[in-house]
């Protein structure tokens, strides 16, 4: 890293931002090398990327610059890139490879890479890839599949290495290298403990792989093992396993099924796909936005917001009626309908900074039933404290402004009014959303803008009928 010359910043030096931004240039030059049919050059060009930024260009080409890459760099396209795709891409990518292909790149990745890709199959494909899979491994990914999708069982993967608990380190240390030695395929690709279990398969212990191999080859296992172990079962939902992850501080957990067997393992680097999934989602659902939008068809896009959109609607004609019960008001003082948006928008603002606080904590269970009141009690103070203050500005521009000090009397009362209403929804609709199972994060703001519009206008027009005429 370097400095600025105050030393205050530390920016990425040369090397570090070429790490960072892999692909800057390569693009146009691929594209280049494409058009010029330098077929060597493109592939001498893409051959030092890692996978997820061969997948990332992939990605940001258009269909038809994807259609004339995919043939150039097909024999050297490695089967972890397809798992990096997103799934609107990938759809693509599968109809260029052909479904032959695609099963052949399927059986050379670890078993919840695999079970991640062909979930995102059509019926028929998975069937052809699965046909495609030499038996054991088909059986894993089915088993798999038949778990519930995003739950812990579609998201472990099947390779793990257990032991039981009267071997010894060296045994284990040899009975790795054995593995190793007939079929690394047995082994997981990456793994950071070895579960313990009894004969019936259910876990006892883990035994990290930094305490293997600091321990001597005579000491048993199950003297050095950790008995303290967070079993996820399988059919827990992926959003809970990210958070026992961070709870936890964990790198990996064994997965059991309903009879408390072993059945798999999740690792760190599967719950950081997860937890950006899910902020993706949910930043997505909260602008009514498909978690794919960028790489969908116009149309398909068109679809997706559609929805959403005609229900924003049908909250913008609720809020004009109310504005529309205060007509012959706005036409005795044009004043009103200049003012009025001012009074909407902050409590808008004010409300979304609200929600956006509480869905962040119910998300990571942080805002529970015992503290919901303790929240809504100091959103509250908060929207009350800057009402009054705002309601001071507010009404000092709107008095100068019009020079009438009713109308910055009016404006200033209607300010607190909303402010404070803003926080107490803000607060309430998400928690009230998830008591009746609807992720908060999805429908919140349309809601929130709802009551936010609705009660401004009616506050300072309510306030200007009764006060100004």
């Amino acid at each position: 890293m370097v400095s600025d010359p105050e030393g205050a910043i530390d920016r990425p030096d040369a090397a570090e931002q070429d790490l960072l931004e892999p692909a800057r240039g390569l693009e146009e030059a691929v594209l280049d090398a494409l058009d010029a049919e330098n077929n060597e050059r493109v592939r001498t060009l893409l051959a030092p990327l890692h996978d997820a930024d061969l997948a990332d260009l992939l990605q940001r080409l258009s269909p038809e610059e994807r259609g004339t890459l995919i043939p150039v760099i097909r024999p050297d396209l490695h089967p972890e890139v397809l798992a990096e795709l997103d799934d609107a891409v990938l759809d693509d990518i599968v109809d260029l490879l052909g479904i032959e292909n695609i099963a052949a790149a399927v059986t050379e990745l670890d078993s919840d890479d695999a079970v991640d890709l062909i979930e995102e199959l059509d019926a028929d494909e998975q069937r052809v890839v699965l046909d495609a899979m030499p038996a054991e491994d088909r059986t894993l990914v089915e088993e798999a599949l038949a778990y519930p999708e995003d739950s812990a069982g579609r998201l472990m993967q099947r390779e793990l290495v257990k032991v039981p608990p009267f071997w010894t380190v060296g045994e284990t240390i040899d009975y790795l290298r054995h593995i190793a030695d007939m079929d690394e395929d047995l082994l997981p690709d990456v793994f950071y403990d070895i579960f313990v279990v009894d004969p019936k398969h259910h876990p006892v212990g883990t035994l990290p792989l930094s305490r293997l191999l600091k321990s001597k080859r005579p000491v048993r296992v199950e003297g050095i093992m950790e008995t303290a172990m967070t079993l996820i079962p399988a059919t827990t939902d992926q959003e809970e396993v990210a958070f026992l992850f961070r709870q936890r501080d964990l790198v990996s957990a064994p997965v059991v099924d309903a009879d408390g067997r072993l059945v798999g393992a999740i690792t760190i680097d599967d719950v950081v796909d997860v937890i950006e999934e899910e902020h993706e989602e949910d930043m997505m659902l909260m602008g009514g936005i498909r978690e794919d939008d960028l790489y969908s068809a116009a149309i398909d896009t068109t679809r997706s917001r559609f929805s959403w959109l005609l229900i924003n609607l049908g909250t913008a004609v609720l809020a004009s009626i109310v504005i529309g019960l205060f007509d012959a008001t706005i036409e005795q003082m044009v004043a009103l309908a200049i003012l009025m948006p001012i009074v909407a928008s902050m409590g808008g603002n004010a409300g979304t900074q609200t929600m956006t606080v509480a869905v962040r904590a119910l998300a990571t269970k942080e805002l529970a039933p015992v503290n919901a009141m303790r929240l809504i009690g100091k959103e509250l103070l908060v929207g009350g404290f800057n009402g009054i203050l705002f309601a001071g500005i507010t009404g000092a521009v709107a008095w100068l402004w019009f020079g009438n000090l009713a109308i910055g009397l009016v404006i200033g009362l209607a300010m607190i009014v909303n402010m404070v209403v803003a926080g107490l929804a803000g607060t309430t609709i998400p928690l009230a959303l998830e008591r009746a199972r609807i992720d908060p994060a999805v429908a919140s703001s349309v809601f929130l803008t709802t009551v936010t519009d609705v009660v401004g206008f009616f506050a300072f027009l309510g306030l200007a009928a009764w006060l100004l005429l």
